[in-house]
């Protein structure tokens, strides 16, 4: 049986049961939101919210959530909790070595805001990072080629840097990292201008167009952005869509996978200390764990992200988790359990 739990952990280990054992998004969804709203209270808040029965006030708490609460704030083991775990017995190691690694992890280094294709503005996205635990997130919206995800221009950018530096200022001692998603050009140039890469703490390099190229083309492509110096993350290598999904502009079916020599892209993100991304979005889930596994194998570093999109998406940050942990990635090998000097430090940032 489960030791007691803070009620937002309890809420989230019974998502992660929930989703593992395939039950509805509907309801897995409800207990990670209900974290999240948890996460959001100060102590003497959720006291007062439990000793005057008004937890079921707040926005995305319900009946079976609140109950949750109630018993996990009393120091109990919560009724649902124990019922999935006897259920669902052959998961609860995995949950309590997920729930381990997952401390860890002192912030995300891929998410995007307002200013490109996410839904919420900066703020929003940092105050929820905050609420869950978080230490920084790097902010990482689109490069100017990607039109159809509003990427930003350089002149945008730049405003984009000034609007983080006051927030910093606010928000501190929580550090909003400043960052981009660059694109991949087709020669393997990155799809911003150098001084304003230079300015940035995290710069997340990612294929987007023309993922169907030849593996040689592709291969070449890869190594020579993983070989820039400004490059610290690559992103989703693979580009494949384990799912379709719905977007701004319309469905994206699924696709498979780009084909490339993932030894030598690995090779030179060992080379180069470029870090290979762990993608939790539950559409991508990238690398697949054949070439994670691999890389652990080459020796890569690594970083942990959402590549969130939504506040209620950096919670994914459970299924890179969990994915890490099934390919036997190192704890120590991953640069977002560093503190954000350290961080710095690794990225020259």
């Amino acid at each position: 049986m489960s030791t007691p739990l803070e009620p937002a952990a309890a809420l989230r280990r019974i998502a992660f049961l929930l989703e593992r054992a395939r039950e509805p998004s509907y309801r897995v969804g409800a207990f990670r939101t209900a974290a999240a709203v948890v996460d959001g209270l100060t102590a003497e808040q959720l006291d007062l919210k439990i000793r005057t029965n008004t937890l079921k006030d707040l926005k995305g708490v319900g009946p079976k959530t609140a109950a949750v609460v109630v018993q996990a704030h009393k120091g109990e083991v919560p009724e649902y909790l124990t019922k999935l775990e006897d259920a669902y017995a052959e998961l609860v190691p995995l949950a309590d070595d997920v729930a381990e690694f997952r401390a860890a992890l002192r912030g995300d280094l891929h998410l995007h805001s307002d200013w490109s294709d996410g839904g919420s503005p900066i703020r929003e996205m940092a105050e929820a990072a905050m609420a869950i635990g978080h230490e920084y997130m790097a902010l990482t919206d689109h490069s100017p080629r990607l039109t159809v995800a509003n990427g930003l221009s350089p002149q945008r950018l730049e405003k984009q840097l000034d609007v983080v530096a006051a927030l910093n200022e606010e928000l501190s001692p929580f550090r909003i990292l400043t960052g981009i998603e660059c694109d991949i050009n087709v020669d393997g140039s990155l799809d911003q201008t150098d001084e304003l890469l230079g300015r940035l703490d995290v710069v997340v390099a990612s294929v987007h167009s023309e993922l169907r190229a030849p593996s040689a083309q592709m291969t070449e492509r890869m190594l020579t952005a993983v070989a820039n110096p400004h490059t610290d993350v690559l992103g989703h290598c693979t580009g494949r869509l384990v799912i379709g999904r719905r977007q701004r502009n319309g469905e994206q079916k699924p696709r498979p996978e780009s084909q490339f020599d993932a030894e030598a892209v690995f090779g030179a993100c060992v080379e180069f200390g470029t870090a290979v991304e762990i993608n939790s979005r539950p559409e991508r889930l990238d690398p697949p764990k054949r070439l994670l596994s691999l890389a652990v194998d080459i020796g890569c570093e690594f970083a942990i992200d959402t590549d969130a999109h939504a506040p209620g998406q950096l919670d994914w940050q459970y299924n890179g988790v969990e994915r890490a942990i099934e390919c036997a990635v190192p704890v120590d090998r991953v640069i977002n359990t560093r503190d954000a000097d350290d961080l710095l430090a690794w990225t020259g940032g």
